[in-house]
């Protein structure tokens, strides 16, 4: 397979278009359950995980403050006859509907404001009321934010590209086990299909849009 490094990919254009913002942002929290935000579980507790955690934290408040449309997903099955065949031993044996692990972790969730979803693919928008809810609320941009980078987050990415939302993802608001999948995989979206930005850009952009709607 031939080696493709970064000024290969910027000769052929790769990265030099912006996608941009819309005027109405919508927010997709992923997977920050407690399998992944308590040390506790075997997933839990990554330090750019909790990074991650406490950015989106920040993020969400300003967010809800402005009425922005927050859907915040947990992933979680009847039992492993009811999941895809998943790799990962953790996730067949403990994401399981009533377990702890499945729980949202509290500083992310508010339930009388965010939509709350169960997704059982790695994309948030996999077979979820997900795009209905953006529809009704006329979302033309999506920001990622939540865990795994290289798993849910790319999916998840991919397919907010895929359903037309401009998408962007703050890079300190999504975190990995390790920080080499991280990096790689925000760069490949950022090549492709999303805009890589950061916590407090998109706190500025939810500011601004609350400032044009209020006028």
């Amino acid at each position: 397979m031939p080696d493709f490094h970064d000024a290969d990919y910027e000769k052929r254009s790769y990265g030099a278009i912006e996608v941009g913002r819309g005027r109405r942002p919508g927010i997709v929290v992923i997977d920050y359950q407690k399998a992944f935000t308590e040390d506790q579980y075997a997933l839990g507790g990554a330090p750019m995980v909790m990074r991650g955690l406490e950015n989106t934290a920040r993020l969400l408040k300003v967010a809800r403050q402005h009425n922005i449309p927050v859907a915040n997903c947990y992933t979680a099955y009847k039992d492993e006859d009811d999941m895809p065949h998943w790799k990962v031993d953790v996730v067949r044996r403990e994401f399981i509907h009533g377990h702890p692990s499945t729980e949202l972790d509290p500083r992310i969730y508010d339930e009388s404001y965010d939509v709350k979803i169960c997704k059982t693919g790695p994309s948030i928008f996999f077979q979820t009321p997900v795009v209905p809810f953006f529809t009704k609320h006329s979302v033309d941009t999506v920001i990622v934010t939540g865990c795994i980078t290289s798993g849910c987050i790319r999916a998840s990415s991919i397919d907010s590209f895929q359903w037309g939302y401009r998408t962007i993802v703050p890079e300190d608001c999504v975190g990995d086990h390790e920080e080499q999948p991280h990096k790689d995989n925000l760069r490949d979206l950022g090549r492709r299909y999303a805009d890589i930005s950061t916590c407090d850009e998109m706190i500025a952009y939810i500011e601004e849009v609350g400032r044009l709607n209020s006028q």
